[in-house]
């Protein structure tokens, strides 16, 4: 629709006032923000008050020329505009649109009933068009929470937006079209939300052949582990020389993770849509990799005036947090993962605020058994001395240590064989085959067995009395915590149902304390 085409009221009568209804994200939810406009004789000027961040202040400006570009007057008035509460921090462009839609309720050329019980969100460029924001779902759930039942926000976010049911969602292109239909001129279609996914989902193809788990050489042992890993998804340590595929394995591993079902697309794409305005619904687990030099705010959550932002723990929600070369990383970083690996959540406070996001993660990580990293390899003379080998390993702390499931080590391989062409599909298969069985079993719990309580094991444990008894003398002659004693007990539960057991078995808790140690 051509912007000429607007029919704009010579001398429009004034309205005194307006109130438009708007939502911002705050944390991991949303803030209801009542729009408010008032006009009055005097010099024409253009007012923002309620505690906005410049990001918000800049909104005059934009919305001024967005006005003025759409074919729309600005009134040559003293224009008031306050965003309520005042005492709540706003941040960020997702005012742009309602403070349009209050200036042109208070010139006249829009009816304050147009925009009655609707939730009016987007940024706005100088000529008028809606670009997207962050924090879509965030906006959206909060609408419906407080009773809204249509939203109206940029067409870029619609189909993220669209995963929130039971809601009417507008995607709008620019503040003419808006306008155009909210005085019923065109007619908008409202959104569709995505058909929903089954709970656990089917298992999901490796992301490229030569990164299949089964296409790896060798690694039987680091293969195992790295499948019981992602079946019940524990947590893992590898450590072994330079360049014996550590990473590899990792990243490997990571197509192995089923994909996400409609809610766990809703929490993972929320959380990546407070960092950046998200477009496209993430379906797979988030695979988060973040280097050893990154600083702990990026890591546990970062922070401005006006809100706190997740960071890698809660983008890696529902998937894989990889930590290459665990030890290189600040000690306070680390230490800061202790609390999100148990609870699954991590909370942020700042002097004015307090935030909790999930951090539902399940933690892959490598180092080097020593500083140069040949400590125990045949083919390598290492070359640290006691004191070094001692102080790299003890970044690692003993509380951190114990929250990780399994420990394996990995060793170099024979190169010969390293270019011929190993039976990939009948390997892939079989594990593919396994680990559906293992998820179907745990989505009978309705946990994944690496989150499983106490009370939960008690439950679904089932040792028979043979696993039992070994559990308990291991627990005896290897001195561990009550909460390494309950690891080995939901390892065992997850190699259980791989090989689609009701009762944990000697072998399986054989096995799961096999992974317990790294052997020197």
């Amino acid at each position: 629709m051509k912007e000429s085409n607007i029919p704009i009221t010579p001398n429009p009568p004034i309205n005194k006032t307006a109130k438009v209804s708007a939502i911002v994200p705050v944390g991991a939810d949303g803030a209801l923000i009542e729009v408010e406009g008032a006009i009055a004789e005097g010099l024409p000027t253009f007012n923002l008050v309620g505690l906005a961040s410049k990001t918000v202040n800049e909104a005059r400006e934009r919305v001024k020329n967005a006005l003025k570009s759409a074919g729309f007057k600005f009134p040559l008035k003293r224009v008031t505009i306050s965003l309520a509460p005042a005492e709540l921090n706003k941040d960020g462009p997702h005012l742009d649109l309602p403070i349009a839609l209050s200036v042109l309720i208070l010139s006249g050329q829009l009816r304050e009933a147009d925009i009655k019980d609707a939730i009016f969100v987007g940024e706005l460029s100088l000529e008028g068009r809606l670009r997207p924001v962050r924090g879509i779902i965030n906006i959206v759930e909060a609408a419906k929470k407080h009773g809204y039942k249509t939203v109206y926000l940029p067409k870029q976010n619609l189909n993220t937006a669209s995963l929130i049911s039971d809601i009417e969602i507008y995607g709008v292109s620019t503040l003419s079209e808006l306008f155009s239909h909210l005085k019923s001129q065109i007619h908008i279609a409202p959104a569709t939300s995505p058909a929903k996914k089954s709970p656990l989902g089917p298992l999901s193809a490796p992301t490229s052949p030569e990164l299949a788990l089964s296409g790896i050489h060798g690694q039987p042992r680091v293969k195992r582990a790295l499948a019981i890993a992602i079946a019940g998804r524990h947590n893992i340590l590898l450590t072994g020389p330079p360049g014996a595929g550590k990473t590899a394995l990792a990243r490997a591993s990571a197509g192995l993770l089923p994909p996400l079902n409609q809610q766990e697309q809703i929490a993972v794409t929320k959380l990546h849509s407070l960092r950046s305005p998200q477009e496209e619904i993430i379906t797979t687990p988030p695979f988060r990799s973040p280097h050893h030099t990154a600083s702990p705010a990026s890591i546990i959550g970062s922070s401005n005036a006006a809100n706190i932002f997740p960071g890698e723990i809660s983008l890696a929600h529902k998937g894989i947090l990889f930590l290459d070369e665990l030890p290189e990383f600040p000690r306070n970083v680390l230490e800061s993962l202790r609390q999100p690996l148990e609870d699954g959540q991590v909370t942020i406070s700042r002097a004015n605020q307090k935030i909790t996001y999930p951090a539902d993660f399940m933690l892959i990580a490598t180092m080097n058994p020593c500083p140069c990293g040949y400590l125990g390899e045949p083919n390598h003379r290492c070359s640290c001395t006691a004191a070094q080998i001692q102080n790299y390993q003890k970044r690692i702390s003993g509380p951190l240590l114990d929250r990780i499931d399994l420990y394996t080590e990995v060793h170099h391989e024979s190169t010969k064989n390293l270019l011929s062409n190993p039976e990939v599909q009948v390997d892939q298969n079989a594990l593919a085959q396994s680990l559906k069985t293992a998820y179907a079993r745990q989505s009978l719990r309705h946990k994944r067995n690496a989150r499983l309580t106490a009370v939960d094991l008690r439950e679904h444990a089932n040792l028979d009395r043979r696993a039992k008894n070994l559990l308990n003398t291991a627990a005896d002659k290897l001195a561990l915590s009550a909460r390494a004693y309950l690891k080995t007990l939901r390892v065992a539960r997850t190699i259980a149902d791989l090989e689609d057991e009701d009762q944990i078995k000697q072998p399986h808790i054989s096995e799961a304390l096999s992974f317990r140690k790294i052997e020197k």
